[in-house]
């Protein structure tokens, strides 16, 4: 099974429609023994990451999430699902994620530049490691991004790809079968399902073309 995990973040339709179109059939769900149980676990979102942990802890799927990550489990975080992996946020004062990641999630530093926030629209990620998920994708392709914050973890070596807004920030990151993007894939085009398709074929072992 393909959990994409719904903590009341938004965007899950999108990104099963997504997924859909690959042939695979993911299941929305916030049990926590269909997360544990799932081959492939997807954490999607769109909104602020104090939120977000809000609706985690209310749904009681923290200790889930962080069973699956330490059990080196598949999973993918897109955008909000990225920057909850960290240890905390700057957004609302300062709030605590899910300290998958040692690192915080800051707000783009845009004051005296010409660029707005939030950072909306197409922009190229820079491969910065050979990885399964960049498979037939080319180096620095482009891919839609909605976001004001971004995930800055202590170790740079997770960093697997970079877009420049303003600064260099991290906008894939990799640890064993943990992938997260800050873009959004399913609003990326062929390209953005391509990432999508790489996961699942991680995730279960294949090495096949789509369905």
């Amino acid at each position: 099974m393909i959990a994409v995990i719904d903590y009341g973040a938004g965007n899950l339709r999108s990104v099963v429609n997504a997924i859909s179109r690959l042939g695979y059939e993911p299941k929305i769900t916030s049990d926590q023994a269909e997360v544990l149980s799932a081959q492939a676990v997807i954490l999607p979102g769109v909104g602020a990451a104090a939120d977000g942990m809000a609706n985690l802890k209310k749904r009681r799927l923290v200790g889930a999430i962080r069973r699956l990550i330490d059990e080196n489990k598949p999973f993918l975080g897109v955008c909000l699902g990225l920057q909850v992996l960290l240890s905390s946020t700057e957004e609302d004062g300062g709030q605590e994620c899910l300290g998958i990641i040692p690192g915080r999630v800051r707000k783009l530093p845009l004051e005296g530049k010409d660029l707005k926030i939030p950072h909306m629209g197409w922009n190229q990620v820079k491969q910065k490691i050979s990885h399964p998920i960049f498979e037939g994708v080319p180096d620095e392709a482009n891919f839609y991004f909605v976001h004001s914050y971004y995930a800055e973890p202590e170790d740079k070596s997770l960093v697997a790809g970079e877009t420049d807004y303003g600064i260099s920030f991290c906008s894939v990151l990799a640890r064993g079968n943990l992938v997260a993007t800050q873009f959004h894939p399913e609003k990326s085009g062929d390209i953005g399902l391509k990432i999508y398709d790489n996961f699942i074929k991680l995730a279960l072992g294949a090495r096949a073309g789509r369905n």
